[in-house]
């Protein structure tokens, strides 16, 4: 079976006479009305499409076989990295899924070969796993923790406070948190953490998030007693993210603007109950991601004068008159041609991580910049963990590659000896694959890496399906990575493609800006001509090759779709932001103006319109098989963006591919996803691509 002999019949979507003008530029937007998700209208339409769409899925005999092995190979020990808390009775803390757990439970225990505890099972908050645990504190003590809840996928947050001996909940009830953790006070009496303010009756999804404020809640108390520490109403875009340092001598308060990764460092003495806030960088000119302080030094990244990051400190009490004088500033680890992506202390020692094209590298550093030692990883791939306190000479880190599960090994910080603590074990052998990274050319000349992995004995005869996925945005670096999902297609025959675009953070700040804003185009160019390389090389065919993405990741195949219809078979644009002219309007869309530019600058409505998905589709096109997926509860990029899409493609499409949209309910953006909708939603993917590409299976 190949496609219909006729192209499907999709539901009606009724056009509306909606005209804007932008700078002098009139544009249409017929399908306005899937921008209410809980109209009557939209609901119905909602319905029709996912009908068409699951009928046309239930009609692929492979899906099940897919399913089941997905499931399969999900089945199995999931371990996260355990951490310690207590200054007094020491506890450890990890989380664990059984293997198809809807979601991972936390546990804790008072020493690594003690029995653990469960702490909080959230697979009990609800029948079908759709409540996640998003964020959890420990107090200095270990005996509290305040944790975060979130519901079908959203990004709002209620926060509890359980007493973690008992495992009993306290009285306190935090609401309207989104984007904020939780730091708590030395005195182990209360926590720092931000809100908005709480939204009424009329509030919808799809309303904008303004006015972030940093509060102190005081255990025991009602939230509407809570303190508030600092707030900016001249400066609506601000947010505020309050950690208190390791001493519990300081508020350290990063300020944060939209998407971008400039932002502002303010502190608070908080053994001075009369003390203010004091702007220590007051000017959106560089990121700074606070490590740790000694007294009054304090030690940051950032990538100020370094686009790939460096180390530097403050000392707090040597700086002139004005706080933002850099004249008592003093760098500590220079910039290399790595970059920089994170800075710890552990046994009074900087661990630092490096991307080397996009693949980890950890050095260790004496705390005057001084070199110790790089630490022997198991091979090409992703690490990350080496948290703690600053004396720990004991940690953790988790090592991953595209064809090894995420193993957690034991560092001795003075021995320099890696051990494995937990290595999972999964149903398949790692030998039967292979993953090289190779160099391309872009359309500019410019140089990018991409990993591609496959099964051995594959033949570059240009046969092969295959998946190329991307995102290339807001700072992002890919690295490689276990995926069972991305296991299953290669099972199949299916190759893996994964190219590290312009946009992304794998290069410092620099790759990072020469993909936002007006260089947007790059980062599409990027993506194309990955795929170019793989059919010149005899990988695949544009009749073979499929592009995947989600989020900005879903704007990147939509655009590319829409520009190069014939140089891909298959697009699997996951909740993208699709509609690049009324993005900024909904939830934190106006967040992404640093990446994106905005529609109300007449130079990057220019940008914006010429690539934007649903305003560059043209009639009468034939576009490659389309399956876009969104979620209803989706309150980052809001479902409208993939309902409008796909209403404005299924009228523009000329060819008979099908062009279908999947909707999940009670689900949002991705995070805190089910185990159960993970592996329907991927199965349903993987079985789209072997309808559309592998046609010969149906024959």
């Amino acid at each position: 079976m190949q496609y219909p002999d006729k192209p499907l019949t999709y539901p009606t979507s009724q056009k509306v006479d909606r005209v804007d003008d932008y700078h002098g530029t009139k544009v249409s937007d017929p399908y306005r009305w899937l921008e209410d998700p809980d109209s009557d209208e939209t609901k119905t339409w909602v319905e029709a499409q996912n009908q068409v769409t699951f009928s046309y899925l239930n009609e692929i005999p492979v899906r099940e076989q897919i399913k089941q092995r997905l499931t399969q190979l999900w089945d199995y020990e999931k371990y996260s990295l355990p951490f310690k808390e207590g200054d007094r009775a020491l506890r450890y803390f990890y989380f664990k899924n059984d293997g198809l757990q809807n979601q991972s439970v936390l546990y804790t225990l008072t020493s690594l070969d003690a029995e653990p505890k469960v702490l909080l099972d959230p697979n009990k908050l609800s029948e079908d796993g759709t409540i996640a645990l998003s964020g959890i504190a420990i107090s200095e003590d270990g005996n509290l923790m305040a944790y975060g809840l979130s519901t079908s996928g959203s990004d709002w947050q209620e926060w509890k406070v359980r007493d973690v001996e008992t495992g009993e909940d306290l009285s306190d009830h935090l609401k309207w948190i989104k984007f904020s953790s939780a730091s708590w006070t030395k005195d182990n009496q209360g926590f720092f953490y931000s809100r908005y303010d709480e939204p009424n009756e009329t509030t919808k999804l799809e309303d904008i998030n303004y006015c972030q404020k940093l509060f102190y809640h005081q255990l025991g108390k009602p939230q509407s007693e809570d303190v508030l520490i600092y707030h900016r109403p001249d400066q609506k875009e601000w947010g505020f993210s309050g950690g208190v340092t390791e001493d519990g001598h300081y508020l350290i308060i990063s300020v944060w603007r939209g998407s971008d990764p400039k932002n502002l460092v303010f502190y608070q003495d908080l053994t001075n109950p009369e003390a203010s806030v004091i702007e220590l960088i007051s000017e959106f000119e560089a990121s700074y991601s606070f490590i740790d302080n000694d007294g009054s030094i304090f030690w940051f990244r950032t990538d100020l004068d370094a686009p790939r990051g460096r180390a530097i400190a403050i000392d707090t009490c040597n700086l002139s008159s004005s706080p933002v004088s850099k004249e008592g500033w003093q760098e500590i680890i220079p910039q290399t041609e790595e970059v920089l992506e994170g800075v710890g202390i552990l046994n009074n020692q900087f661990v630092t991580e490096y991307l080397k094209d996009a693949r980890t590298q950890i050095k260790i550093f004496e705390l005057n910049g001084s070199f110790v030692r790089e630490v022997e990883l198991p091979g090409i791939g992703s690490a990350g963990g080496f948290g703690g306190k600053r004396y720990d000479t004991e940690t953790f880190y988790s090592f991953t590659s595209f064809t090894t599960p995420a193993t957690i090994y034991r560092y001795d910080m003075v021995s320099g000896e890696s051990t494995i603590f937990r290595q999972p074990k999964v149903d398949f052998n790692p030998a039967d694959y292979k993953t090289k990274q190779i160099f391309y050319r872009s359309k500019d000349g410019t140089h990018l890496p991409m990993f591609i992995t496959y099964k051995k004995g594959l033949q570059l005869d240009g046969t092969n399906p295959t998946y190329l996925y991307g995102y290339g945005g807001f700072n992002v670096s890919l690295t490689p990575s276990f995926s069972v999902g991305s296991l299953v297609w290669m099972e199949m025959g299916g190759v893996y493609a994964v190219p590290n675009l312009r946009g992304g953070g794998e290069y410092g700040e620099e790759w990072h800006q020469a993909g936002t804003k007006l260089n947007k185009q790059n980062v599409f160019d990027d993506f194309m001509a990955a795929a170019e390389w793989l059919i010149a090389n005899g990988y695949t065919t544009p009749a073979k090759l499929a592009i995947g993405g989600g989020s900005n990741g879903g704007l990147l195949v939509g655009a590319c779709m829409t520009q190069r219809p014939d140089l891909f078979g298959a697009a699997l644009p996951a909740v993208g932001v699709m509609d690049m002219l009324r993005f900024h309007k909904f939830t934190i869309g106006w967040a992404w103006t640093s990446d994106y530019g905005s529609p109300e600058n007449p130079e990057e409505f220019k940008a914006l319109y010429a690539y934007s998905p649903l305003h560059n589709l043209k009639p009468g096109t034939s576009y490659p098989a389309t399956m876009i997926t969104t979620a209803d509860h989706d309150d980052r990029v809001v479902p409208a963006h993939s309902f409008k899409f796909a209403a404005a493609l299924q009228a523009a499409h000329a060819g008979v591919a099908p062009v279908l949209i999947r909707i999940e309910t009670k689900a949002g953006h991705g995070a805190g996803k089910p185990t159960t909708k993970i592996i329907e939603e991927v199965a349903d993917r993987w079985a789209f691509l072997v309808r559309v590409l592998v046609r010969e299976v149906f024959a």
